[in-house]
């Protein structure tokens, strides 16, 4: 466990029955950190946060946050710990004022004594205050869950997929307050199955079938991309895709969008020849350009190498 570890976590391994969530795992998280774990539902990603907010017991290893036992020291945990679920869990029937005056009165504080703490988020929501939970917008859900998670002051953020179901733009504000409660020293856990998001993190844990496949900064993960990439497109990316299986020397080809994006084990690949090849077989409109890898890219080829 490194000094200034907010959550530390080492060789955990959960069981459901015949089900393996997650499978020895270890990670440190330092203070003031903004952690990332992406990874497709049923990675463990879930699994995680509650073991770590103390709502799931492991079946081994140890845990701690902010130097608490997760089992013995459960209650002081949840006293400095705010989390935020996936599912939207508020009270469907109180209003947003009485949502956030019910969690601000279980930790014994009030809206009026931290509301310096959730001015910025719950400013957007509060001309909606007298309007019942479940009436609200995804967007304004999420404000309202993370006001409610926020209210008490804690010392680590834990949110589970806090953007799925969300509009591109609630998505952007809601990493942007992200960023700003990151600033204010809050170590913020955050779980999601977009990829894209991953950049927005210091640093990421990939995730895949309960284990973790890297933990590094997104640029180092990109770094790392030992492949020779190229985006390919053509009018019938359904045939292009079979047909740049076949060609000599690729590694992979997946879809992204209309285009493909094909991985080479050499790195020096000869354009020209493949815009022949892909034209021979009668593809029109080709465009073949190299691109530096995506997080997704990264994901895709370290889930290949686990398999």
């Amino acid at each position: 466990m490194t000094p200034a570890a907010s959550v530390h976590v080492e060789q955990l391994t959960k069981r459901f029955g015949e089900t393996l969530a997650l499978d020895n795992i270890s990670f440190d998280v330092s203070r003031g950190e903004l952690f990332g774990f992406i990874g497709p539902d049923g990675a463990g990603k879930t699994t995680i946060f509650r073991i770590l907010t103390t709502l799931l017991l492991a079946t081994t290893g140890t845990c701690s946050v902010e130097g608490f036992d997760v089992v013995k020291d459960y209650k002081k945990i949840r006293n400095i710990a705010g989390y935020m679920p996936g599912k939207f869990s508020l009270y469907q029937d109180l209003t947003v004022e009485e949502n956030l005056n019910f969690f601000a009165t279980i930790f014994g504080t009030t809206i009026r004594e931290n509301y310096h703490l959730v001015r910025e988020i719950y400013q957007q929501i509060e001309p909606f205050k007298n309007r019942k939970a479940g009436k609200l917008s995804g967007g304004m859900k999420q404000k309202l869950a993370l006001s409610c998670a926020m209210i008490h002051k804690p010392d680590v953020l834990f949110l589970d997929e806090p953007t799925t179901g969300v509009d591109a733009v609630s998505r952007l504000e809601f990493w942007e307050m992200l960023k700003r409660l990151k600033e204010a020293g809050i170590t913020i856990l955050v779980s999601t199955p977009y990829m894209d998001e991953a950049s927005l993190c210091d640093r990421v844990a990939l995730m895949q079938n309960g284990h973790i496949m890297t933990i590094s900064t997104p640029r180092e993960v990109i770094r790392n991309y030992p492949l020779s990439l190229l985006s390919v497109k053509a009018g019938d990316i359904y045939n292009l895709l079979g047909e740049l299986r076949k060609y000599p020397g690729v590694h992979s080809v997946y879809a992204f969008g209309q285009t493909a994006h094909v991985s080479f084990r050499n790195r020096e690949v000869e354009k020209d020849i493949l815009s022949g090849f892909l034209k021979k077989n009668k593809h029109e409109s080709v465009e073949i350009m190299p691109i530096e890898a995506t997080i997704e890219d990264c994901f895709m080829e370290l889930m290949n190498n686990n398999h």
